[in-house]
């Protein structure tokens, strides 16, 4: 049902992305620390990784943010930042829990990748952890390839890349 969704560019530092990426950050940490230490993440942590990301690599004119709506409220991001002249990485890809299976990962992905070629990237690439198995899942279904590193981030453990097409 994607006629439900909307999907428009916002500031990266918008009163409605900062909610959004923070909505983002805790439920990947939470999930990194359930899974490694049995507990959820430090308060104290979460407000000191949230503030230290502001996300200002994706302002113009080397980057975007996007934020979804389903029905009018905010729903998810999805960005992009060009890492090389023709080489864009998708960053903070998120639809909240409550509104995931409702098509909102698809027009994200659509949507950052027409944005992404608009920024003259010819691939965009991405790292990912295992425990996203829902992430890794939309990827491969969009045409991603797992590939060789491209980074090193501490929590990357999986890489895939897509050869974006020109739009007609």
């Amino acid at each position: 049902m994607t006629s439900s969704w909307t999907v428009t560019p916002e500031p990266f530092d918008s009163a409605v992305s900062a909610e959004l990426w923070r909505a983002y950050y805790t439920e990947v940490s939470d999930r990194w620390y359930l899974l490694h230490e049995g507990r959820t993440t430090d308060p104290d942590e979460l407000e000191r990784e949230v503030a230290a990301d502001t996300g200002a690599y994706l302002a113009a004119p080397g980057g975007v943010l996007l934020v979804a709506r389903y029905r009018g409220e905010p729903a998810g991001t999805a960005g992009v930042r060009m890492i090389d002249a023709s080489t864009g990485e998708l960053k903070r890809v998120f639809v909240r829990p409550g509104m995931r299976g409702k098509g909102g990962g698809s027009v994200l992905l659509a949507q950052v990748e027409s944005a992404a070629r608009d920024l003259g990237a010819e691939r965009i690439v991405l790292d990912t952890r295992g425990d996203l198995v829902e992430a890794r899942m939309l990827y491969a279904r969009h045409g991603y390839q797992e590939t060789a590193p491209h980074n090193d981030e501490e929590y990357a453990e999986h890489w895939f890349t897509k050869k974006l097409v020109r739009d007609t």
